[in-house]
């Protein structure tokens, strides 16, 4: 019900986002999702991709901070107004969204986040029937 996410914490300075990106790329790590936010002095670069246990191994083994996590994928319809229903389950269930951020795959919303209470975030999903998201 959930997949992995690596955090990359990155100085805001030239060249750190691309010495990560390029680490991916010689392995031939595929990115699927990513979102940048930023600081005055660092940044946190969260990506999904297709190999995520080889790409946070490679990422320490080249001196590049990072931690993975479980995150929820929810598949939404691709028309207006999915997110803000998906959304409303948890918001009266009393979830709390930590952060979330969204891509296309195909005519497929993708809904990715992280929530303060994970056990009920999965118990609303199986109540609502909502979709995940799987990367197999």
């Amino acid at each position: 019900m959930t997949i992995k996410q690596i955090s990359i914490f990155i100085e805001n300075k030239s060249g750190t986002l691309l010495k990560v990106l390029n680490v991916l790329k010689e392995a031939n790590i595929q990115i699927i999702a990513s979102t940048i936010s930023d600081t005055v002095e660092y940044g946190i670069y969260r990506i999904i991709c297709d190999k995520p246990t080889e790409a946070s191994n490679l990422l320490k083994q080249n001196g590049i901070s990072s931690i993975t996590n479980d995150v929820f994928a929810i598949e939404l319809d691709d028309t207006p107004g999915q997110a803000a229903t998906a959304i409303q389950n948890f918001s009266e269930a009393g979830i709390n969204i930590s952060y979330m951020y969204s891509f296309l795959v195909g005519c497929k919303g993708i809904l990715i986040m992280r929530t303060n209470d994970t056990d009920k975030t999965q118990e609303i999903i199986k109540l609502k029937k909502m979709k995940t998201y799987d990367l197999a």
